[in-house]
């Protein structure tokens, strides 16, 4: 079922008008979700009990230098100790009346969601997918925790469900995933998103701005990097600082400096103009928690951080993929 709509999105037309009706200068997901269940559908973040090699002793103990006791999993939708079906559950009831939301995704987001015997995580994704108003499901894992076994599983619920795996890359440079301890090369990711297009599957990849030692052109090769592989989605993240973290230490002592606002607003641009034009951007940047942030303080308003990013766009009278310049570009399944 969602391999024929996916053909459908392929068409130049459909995104042309995409960007006109949103009056927006690049692919949203809010917008790519309407386009295929012609109303609005929630994410609901979940807390499979998983967890990380990198965090379990297998590549590491002390995880990537970013990373806080929730795995990124910063929703307020996580409860610890409920079963999947109890959190959706929850979920459900809170996001109808918030958003008056009918249909939802089944969203892994903490640690690696892969990494766990097939057996244990098709009881996981069966789980989630109990509820008929659940219409999709969406894995954040790491490029190092997926084979073919755990790939044919995945892929076997694009039938009846829009799918979505997430990869996190953060950079495309080895000096860079060195240094911030992730434990995987860029050579491990670029395998990872071919083997997931093998399967039919779409790869929504999370990339990171302002990370240590990179400047401007490192991001932007990054981009350049991703445009020649098969991925279908984005998350762009700020690099922003929590407390509890190896990176808050690098912060303290004064050897990290966050980017400005208004340079990672001019940044975001660069890369949305270079971006494949038909990739869908399922973030502009980060939801740190206020409690937790340490720097920089302009990441809490993430809302006036989205309006700059807007504002850019028409100020530089650009768009998604204005100087992509690959001749063709990967499709929707």
């Amino acid at each position: 079922m969602f391999e024929a709509k996916h053909d459908q999105l392929q068409t130049e037309g459909f995104f042309k008008r995409l960007r006109k009706d949103t009056l927006k200068r690049y692919n949203d997901f809010n917008t790519y979700l309407k386009g295929i269940f012609k109303e609005r559908v929630q994410k609901i973040s979940l807390d499979a009990g998983l967890s990380c090699p990198n965090r379990d002793g297998t590549i590491s103990r002390s995880g990537c230098i970013f990373c806080n006791q929730y795995g990124s999993g910063t929703a307020a939708f996580i409860k610890e100790g409920l079963s999947i079906e109890e959190q959706i559950f929850r979920a459900r009831k809170f996001l109808s009346k918030r958003y008056k939301a009918k249909k939802f995704i089944a969203y892994f987001q903490s640690f690696s969601n892969t990494y766990a015997p097939v057996s244990k995580l098709k009881s996981l994704y069966d789980q989630a997918l109990v509820y008929k108003d659940i219409v999709g499901l969406a894995i954040a894992t790491r490029p190092d925790c997926i084979n073919d076994e755990i790939l044919n599983l995945i892929s076997s619920y694009k039938q009846k469900h829009l799918v979505w795996i997430e990869l996190g890359l953060q950079s495309a440079h080895d000096t860079t995933l060195k240094l911030i301890n992730r434990g995987h090369d860029v050579a491990c990711f670029e395998k990872s998103v071919l083997m997931a297009d093998r399967y039919g599957l779409n790869v929504c990849v999370h990339i990171i701005l302002g990370l240590p030692g990179e400047n401007r052109e490192m991001m932007l090769q990054t981009i350049s990097f991703l445009s020649r592989l098969p991925f279908q989605g984005i998350k762009i993240h700020l690099m922003y600082v929590e407390k509890d973290t190896q990176l808050a230490k690098l912060y303290e002592t004064g050897k990290l400096n966050c980017l400005k606002q208004d340079e990672y607003v001019n940044l975001v641009v660069d890369c949305i103009e270079r971006l494949p034009p038909n990739v869908i951007i399922q973030r502009l940047t980060g939801d740190p928690r206020k409690s937790a942030l340490i720097a920089p303080n302009w990441a809490i308003d993430k809302a006036l951080t989205l309006k700059l990013i807007h504002q850019a766009l028409h100020r530089r009278n650009t768009w998604q993929g204005k100087i992509y310049r690959k001749s063709s570009v990967a499709g929707f399944r």
